[in-house]
């Protein structure tokens, strides 16, 4: 047989070799479909194959596909919160509002300025990062997205500037684009206002059940001293009733405003305002209030 043509050729003895290492009793000789095959090494044996290098490739172009969308977020909310700052009211008549709500409740303006103790438990239980925010909380902002998205809204996060705006602007209304007016008015507030500014505006609007609005009207009224001689659990008590005014009322509600008593504590606590050791005591102290329609003395 020829090894270059798998026919056989009878002049071609036993042996005969074709000049290129190929003789006629070599498989070579064999016609292509009669060789025998070649067993293939197992799995793990042999050289490996050469891996991909694609799959990396793939792996680093993430980050910056994350990036791009990132980016765009970016800039559609840019756009959407300057749309929101022109057509929302400007809140340099913030003041004359609260003036506005004093007169129509009957209190003098301007109020008193929150004492430290109401302030220190307003701030741990209804907005901890208050003096570190831009007047929203961005991690609250994103989970009041996602709940909307996801049909489970979240109702927790707004911040003591949300709260003044809703207060001031858009109190009777509800709703996702009146949510959405409200953290703009609450940039706007913190950027025209200081803290202590927006802390007052806040108390002096604020409602503490039992019909009292402002903070002078709600201590006198329940406790019958002026706010700068709040105690912590009075303090405690004012800070917490404005959540939820008619339910943790501690004259229509003791048990309640007991349980929003502890919870404020609580909070103060956790935030470093007071130890342990303090909130124990705190909890301890008699809540003293005054009958209906006592007032301040002095």
């Amino acid at each position: 047989m020829s090894s270059r043509d798998g026919w056989y050729r009878p002049d071609e003895p036993e042996g005969y070799s074709d000049g290129y290492g190929n003789s006629g009793s070599s498989d070579a000789t064999l016609p292509y479909a009669q060789r025998p095959r070649r067993p293939r090494p197992a799995r793990g044996q042999g050289s490996p194959r050469s891996t991909r290098t694609t799959r990396p490739l793939r792996r680093r172009r993430w980050p910056i596909r994350i990036l791009k969308v990132l980016s765009v977020v970016i800039v559609l909310l840019a756009l959407v919160l300057g749309g929101l700052f022109l057509i929302t009211p400007s809140v340099s008549q913030a003041p004359a509002l609260v003036q506005e709500q004093a007169v129509q409740h009957g209190i003098s303006y301007p109020g008193v300025q929150p004492p430290a103790r109401f302030t220190k438990a307003l701030v741990a239980t209804e907005d901890h990062r208050f003096y570190s925010t831009p007047g929203i909380d961005p991690f609250a902002v994103v989970r009041l997205i996602a709940g909307k998205l996801t049909g489970h809204p979240d109702q927790g996060g707004s911040t003591l500037e949300q709260q003044l705006a809703k207060n001031l602007y858009t109190e009777g209304r509800s709703g996702f684009t009146v949510e959405t007016e409200q953290v703009t008015l609450a940039v706007k507030l913190d950027m025209s206002y200081s803290k202590p500014q927006i802390l007052q505006m806040y108390a002096e609007v604020a409602y503490y059940g039992d019909n009292y609005y402002g903070l002078r009207s709600a201590s006198c009224g329940y406790f019958g001293v002026e706010p700068a001689q709040l105690s912590w659990p009075e303090a405690a008590v004012l800070a917490g009733v404005v959540n939820a005014p008619t339910v943790d009322d501690p004259r229509t509600n003791p048990q309640n405003a007991r349980t929003r008593e502890v919870h404020v504590v609580g909070r103060l606590v956790a935030v470093g305002d007071l130890s342990p050791s303090q909130g124990t005591a705190v909890l301890a102290e008699n809540l003293n209030l005054v009958p209906s329609g006592t007032g301040c003395t002095s």
